[in-house]
C-alpha cells in the first residue's frame, strides 16, 4: 500500500497457525490454493531464501492429503529488488519458480502470477497498487512482464517437473454502456481476454488489440514469442465478483458525485458496478463462464467465489455459484473445481487495498477473535464438499443482487 507492504497472512494470523490447515481438511477440501510467495521466501535476495515456513506448511498439506495449487505472486510486485514494470521481474520469478520446483518436486499445480490483467490495471492504469502507473504504456508493460514471467516460470518448473500444470487465474467480467460509449465498451470487452489470448497464442496481428499493444510500447517479438511457443493453461481459473460487470455512461449529470474517467474513445464518463445501476444490462456468471468455455475450449474452474456482505447473503452468493458450476458441468462444460475464496476472509478489499487495516470481511472463518471462528459459511462449505449439497431456508430467498434494493443509480434518461 503506497510504498509499504501489507501482509494478509500476518493480519489474519495464518502466518503463525499451521493448525489452520487441519481445520481446512476437516471441511472436506481436497485442493487448496496456497501462497509460497516470492517476497516471503526471498525478501532480500534469491541467494538467501528462507524455506522454513513453506517447508512446514507444504509438509502438513501432504500429511493431510490436500493438493496445493502453489501461488508465487499474488497481487503484488514481488520483493523490493524488482517490480512489475522492471525487466528483472520475469527472469527473477523464473529463477524463484525453479527453486520452488526443485525443493518440492511433488507439487504439480502452479499459479505463478495471479490475475495478471487485473493486477496490470490496478498497478499500471489506475495507480492504486505499486508501481502506481496511470497510463496505457505502464499498463501494457506490467501486463506483458507478468505474462513473460508466467511463461518463463512454467518453463523453468517443467524442466524440473515435466508434468506440472498451469492454473491461470483471471477476473472475468463484461463491460456494458450507452450507445455513445460503444467503442469504449468494445475495447474493454476485448481487453478482458488479454491474459488468455496472449498465453494461448491467439493475439496475432489480426487481433483487435494488436495495434493498441504495439502503439503503447510492446515489441512485436514479445508477442511473437507466444504465437510461436504458446502456453495454454491446463485450467482457466475464473474469478467472478458482484463488481465484475461494469456499466459505462457519459451522462455525468445522472450520476452526481461520480468520478469522471477518461478512456481511449471518450473524454469523460462514469464507470459503475452494473448490478447497482437500474436499467443496466448484466450477463451473469453462468453466461460469462460459458463464453470462456466456448472461446477457448479449455478446462475451467471457479477460482474465487466471495461476497463481502451479511452471512445470509454470503451463503446465497456461494450457493448460487455452486449451482451455476453444476449446471455448466451437466451441460458438458469441463469445469474442474470450485474455490471458496477466501477461507479466512480478507482485509481491505472493499477499499481495493488502498488502506491498511481499515476493514475486514469474514470468510468461512472469522479471524477477529483469538482463534478462527467458523461462520455460517462453514456448514455450507462442509456440506458441499462432503455431500455435494446443502439445505438451509436462507438459500431459497434471492440475494440482494436479484432484488430492486440493489440499485444505487438509474441509467434511465432524466
Amino acid at each position: 500500500m503506497g510504498d509499504a507492504y501489507s501482509n494478509q497472512l500476518t493480519r489474519n494470523g495464518h502466518w503463525e497457525r499451521v493448525e489452520d490447515l487441519d481445520q481446512f481438511a476437516a471441511l472436506g477440501l481436497r485442493t487448496l490454493r496456497y501462497p509460497i510467495l516470492w517476497e516471503h521466501v526471498a525478501p532480500e535476495s534469491l541467494d538467501r531464501p528462507d524455506w522454513r515456513w513453506a517447508d512446514e506448511r507444504l509438509a502438513r498439506l501432504r500429511e493431510l492429503e490436500i493438493t496445493p495449487i502453489v501461488g508465487l505472486v499474488h497481487h503484488g510486485s514481488g520483493p523490493r529488488y524488482t517490480s512489475l514494470d522492471q525487466p528483472s521481474f520475469a527472469p527473477g520469478l523464473a529463477r524463484y519458480a525453479r527453486m520452488v520446483a526443485e525443493r518440492y518436486p511433488w507439487v504439480m499445480d502452479y499459479t505463478p502470477v495471479n490475475e495478471p490483467l487485473t493486477t496490470a490495471r490496478f498497478s499500471g492504469l489506475y495507480g492504486l497498487w505499486y508501481p502506481h502507473g496511470r497510463d496505457d504504456r505502464t499498463f501494457v508493460r506490467t501486463l506483458l512482464n507478468q505474462l513473460h514471467a508466467t511463461w518463463q516460470a512454467m518453463r523453468a518448473i517443467r524442466e524440473v517437473n515435466p508434468g506440472a500444470r498451469l492454473v491461470q487465474t483471471e477476473d472475468l467480467g463484461q463491460a456494458h454502456g450507452t450507445p455513445a460509449l460503444a467503442q469504449q465498451v468494445e475495447f474493454e470487452n476485448h481487453r478482458r481476454w488479454l491474459t488468455f489470448d496472449i498465453l494461448t497464442g491467439n493475439l496475432t496481428p489480426s487481433h483487435p488489440l494488436w495495434s493498441y499493444l504495439r502503439t503503447h510500447g510492446i515489441e512485436e517479438a514479445e508477442l511473437q514469442l507466444f504465437i510461436d511457443e504458446p502456453l495454454p493453461p491446463d485450467v482457466l481459473g475464473i474469478n467472478h465478483y458482484a463488481t465484475s460487470e461494469r456499466y459505462l455512461d457519459e451522462r455525468l449529470d445522472l450520476f452526481p458525485g461520480a468520478p469522471a474517467l477518461r478512456g481511449l474513445y471518450h473524454p469523460a464518463y462514469a464507470d459503475f458496478q452494473a448490478l447497482r445501476v437500474e436499467g443496466a444490462p448484466t450477463a451473469g456468471p453462468e453466461a460469462l463462464l460459458r463464453t470462456v468455455w466456448e472461446r477457448y475450449g479449455l478446462p475451467l474452474a471457479i477460482t474465487e467465489a466471495h461476497l463481502g456482505c451479511t452471512r445470509e447473503e454470503q451463503m446465497r452468493w456461494l450457493y448460487q455459484l455452486w449451482q451455476v458450476a453444476n449446471r455448466l458441468r451437466d451441460s458438458g462444460v469441463d469445469l474442474r473445481g470450485f474455490t471458496v475464496w477466501s477461507l479466512l476472509g480478507a482485509f481491505d478489499w472493499d477499499n481495493l487495498l488502498t488502506q491498511d487495516g481499515a476493514s475486514y470481511e469474514p470468510g468461512v472463518f472469522d479471524v477477529r477473535g483469538a482463534e478462527p471462528r467458523p461462520t455460517a459459511l462453514h456448514a455450507l462449505v462442509q456440506g458441499l464438499a462432503q455431500q455435494g449439497d446443502y439445505d438451509h431456508p436462507v438459500l431459497t430467498a434471492p440475494g440482494w443482487w436479484q432484488r430492486p434494493i440493489r440499485f444505487d443509480w438509474s441509467a434511465k434518461a432524466a
